[in-house]
């Protein structure tokens, strides 16, 4: 498009107006997006109108080559990075971001490990058919039936959060026979730059021990579970050190920081108890674009500004370096998928003498996305099924449900002319959609559609029904009976 169009008054100034709407921004659409010959979007050369043809809307699309060349490249990275120091690497898929069986056994046949954070996360792990000696379990407040299954098959590493915690894991260690193998995790008092919500290494949230001492003269909450943790040496294989700082973080200092404070840590364990600790994690958090006012690093930049530092820190100790461990999560799974949505109303609102607002809805909302709602998250859209050279409009995307925050997309250009029928597809949104999805408003919750390499497509996790939401209420004596019982009879 030749012309140009004043940024909208609403608009916020990181947006730009779009010269080309149809365009696929490479920041955020990764190169399994593209546009066929008649416009529409195509993943992995799947248009999207097929997509939706075959498994309906809304519906989470995941691209199963991007997944897999994310998990690799993360590995790789840190890999090839921190090979020269001498440490070995492994990495743990953060299966909170998006946990099915077919994304654990892509995860794990790409070299990578899994990680767990309550006994459902785990069923699923197992249920992949993942060695257990490759599992990690996490958690805050694990139940003794969530130990006792990690004890049972035999995880690799239990991240223990609590005094409490390192008490109930010994005594049921005792119980069954067994060594536990364990990380502490430690808040290392890091304030990383990210949503107040999912910044996790301050000292003013529920995870982990902290390394500051509550008064002079005393051991830290870190220290303290260290000699927990020793002092039931016969229940407890105290492996090393576990920190996360948070979630969507593009600065690489915070990571720097977090390293130094626990390798530290490390120090004084082996000071104090002549114990060396061989392993360290310093979890997950690496952030992703998903509009174009986000600014993510590739990973090889990050493992490699991390070298250094750690090669500080080593040069300056006598100890061996630890086995270092790291927890991607969204990094991997997030740019993998996107979710291709329905229009149905559109309508424009007039929010002051001359300033309006158009507002596009769409057959799904925060149900299937709960992130914008939960962290004022961004997102972005653009129109899936043709190519449209009408003049761009600010627009908001918002969902079906009862809520004026039920928004999917806060602020877009797109085409004059978008209208009911159309499909609009959101990228990025293979993290924390799928996760953490509802069914408010009784809506059933999207099905997951893997593309392959290929070009095959599969539902990977089925579309619910209305039946699938009965089929808990107690009161329903035949869930499908009682849809068809009130339906229209034909005429």
């Amino acid at each position: 498009m030749s012309e140009t169009f004043e940024t909208h008054p609403l608009a916020p100034a990181w947006l730009a107006v779009p010269a080309d709407p149809a365009e696929l921004d490479p920041l955020v659409f990764t190169r399994q997006y593209t546009r066929d010959a008649d416009g529409c979007v195509c993943v992995s050369g799947v248009p999207v109108t097929e997509l939706a043809r075959q498994h309906g809307t809304p519906s989470y699309v995941l691209d199963e080559r991007t997944f897999r060349e994310r998990a690799r490249a993360f590995r790789e990275a840190f890999e090839d990075a921190l090979r020269p120091l001498g440490i070995e690497v492994a990495v743990y898929y953060a299966s909170k971001a998006l946990l099915t069986t077919a994304v654990v056994g892509w995860a794990t046949e790409e070299g990578l490990n899994v990680d767990t954070a309550s006994g459902g996360e785990l069923a699923v792990a197992l249920a992949a058919g993942v060695d257990p000696a490759r599992i990690a379990l996490h958690g805050n407040n694990k139940s003794a039936a969530e130990l006792e299954l990690a004890l049972r098959v035999g995880v690799g590493r239990i991240v223990v959060d609590s005094l409490a915690e390192i008490e109930l894991l010994s005594g049921l260690a005792r119980d069954w026979g067994t060594r536990a193998p364990v990380m502490i995790r430690v808040t290392p008092g890091v304030h990383a730059s990210t949503h107040e919500f999912i910044a996790t290494a301050h000292e003013d949230q529920k995870f982990g021990l902290s390394l500051n001492p509550a008064r002079d003269g005393e051991d830290s909450p870190a220290l303290t579970a260290v000699a927990a943790c020793l002092e039931a040496s016969d229940a407890l294989d105290l492996r090393g050190l576990h920190c996360h700082i948070g979630s969507q973080i593009f600065a690489a200092e915070g990571f720097g920081q977090a390293a130094e404070r626990v390798l530290a840590l490390r120090e004084a364990v082996a000071a104090r108890w002549d114990v060396v600790l061989p392993e360290v994690d310093l979890g997950g958090g690496h952030g992703v674009a998903y509009t174009a006012e986000d600014a993510p690093r590739e990973v090889a930049a990050i493992a490699g500004d991390l070298a250094p530092l750690l090669a500080e820190s080593l040069k300056a100790s006598e100890l061996p370096a630890p086995h270092l461990s790291f927890e991607p999560g969204r990094y991997i799974a997030g740019p993998s998928g996107c979710t291709v949505y329905t229009v149905g109303t559109v309508k424009t609102v007039t929010v002051a003498p001359g300033v309006q607002r158009r507002y596009i809805s769409v057959d799904g909302g925060m149900s299937d996305n709960a992130r914008p709602v939960l962290y004022d998250a961004d997102y972005t859209a653009v129109l899936g099924n043709r190519v449209s050279h009408e003049a761009p409009v600010l627009s908001r995307v918002v969902g079906k449900h009862c809520e004026s925050g039920d928004v999917v997309v806060k602020d877009v250009y797109l085409p004059g002319d978008v209208a009911a029928g159309d499909l609009l597809v959101v990228p990025v949104t293979g993290a924390y959609c799928w996760a953490l999805s509802s069914n408010y408003n009784w809506l059933p919750r999207p099905g997951i559609v893997s593309v392959a390499p290929d070009g095959a497509t599969r539902e990977i996790v089925r579309r619910e029904t209305v039946t699938d939401l009965l089929a808990r209420d107690t009161g329903v004596v035949d869930p499908a009976g009682a849809i068809t019982a009130h339906a229209r009879p034909a005429s």
